[in-house]
């Protein structure tokens, strides 16, 4: 695999040679904002012998910058989910692309931010099973306050959500898609112990606080993006550019350069829902040598 980087930053355990069943290890790999046409070439190289080569039991993505860079829609959903992905998270543009209404009411391996009001299409938490069929997860979105469009309070929606899952649903999962690092760190320290793993997303860049809360749940400010790096948060760095230091409005077209899946492995204790071990992984993939134009907008 070319360009794979894994950057270990804690190891709580691991479940080598343990012999009950109950404290098995799952593997689950969670996937910052996938970004375009570059973000969907490098899952669909990479993400299946990921899986593989680590024993990954559960993906889940955020998905929401998939549609030229803003948005989702039915084909890229079913697109993602071919190559691996068991869980779609989305943020603010989340009804971007209208399309998608349809698949957000329907399918369970898809849920929009909790926080939106509860006239809002689409499922605020979710429960499914691991590819092994060993266990079951809950995954559930949530959107920042701090510097983002109004939503309802994220404390009191993730506090609900939690508690509507069932109690055996011991593995859960939580997407805070959120510009401050303050806010994002306060959600870890609010779900520490209550859930299995805490992941930023939403700014595109990888921060490098990976780690276990001390009452066992994974922790990182930012998954960081997958897609092309060579840009600007995704978008051409010219167009960007010539917008910013000309005050004149520009297509932000989606970039394809220096394509990269980032994200982090996270062991968990099946049995408990507690992490054992978290991993920041970055992998480099190939930039695809066909012209193709993808519009984004300002």
């Amino acid at each position: 695999m070319p360009g794979t980087v894994y950057s270990p930053v804690l190891s709580g355990g691991s479940c080598a040679g343990w012999k009950a069943k109950l404290h098995m290890t799952v593997n689950i790999l969670c996937i910052g904002d996938l970004v375009g046409q570059a973000g969907r070439n490098l899952l669909a190289g990479q993400l299946p012998s990921f899986i593989t080569d680590h024993n990954v039991d559960l993906v889940v993505c955020n998905a929401e910058n998939v549609a030229g860079g803003s948005g989702l829609t039915p084909a890229n959903f079913e697109e993602i989910l071919r190559h691996g992905v068991d869980v779609v998270t989305l943020g603010d543009h989340v009804y971007r692309r209208r399309e998608i209404v349809p698949i957000l009411e329907s399918s369970a391996r898809i849920v929009r931010p909790a926080n939106l009001s509860c006239k809002a299409a689409g499922k605020r938490w979710t429960v499914v099973e691991t590819k092994s069929g060993g266990c079951r997860a809950g995954v559930v979105c949530v959107l920042g306050q701090m510097f983002m469009k109004p939503a309802d309070s994220p404390w009191a929606s993730i506090d609900q959500c939690l508690g509507e899952m069932d109690d055996d649903v011991r593995i859960r999962i939580v997407d805070f898609h959120a510009e401050a690092s303050s806010e994002k760190i306060a959600m870890g320290w609010h779900l520490n112990g209550r859930v299995s793993i805490v992941f930023g997303t939403h700014t595109h860049i990888p921060t490098a606080d990976a780690r276990i809360l001390d009452k066992g749940t994974a922790y990182i400010s930012d998954l960081g993006m997958t897609g092309p790096y060579d840009s600007i948060l995704g978008r051409r760095k010219d167009h960007v550019l010539k917008a910013l230091t000309t005050s004149m409005r520009v297509r932000f077209d989606v970039a394809r350069g220096d394509p990269r899946m980032c994200g982090i492995l996270v062991g968990v204790e099946a049995a408990t829902g507690k992490a054992v071990s978290i991993e920041r992984v970055e992998v480099s993939g190939r930039v695809q040598e066909e012209a193709y134009h993808e519009g984004g907008g300002q």
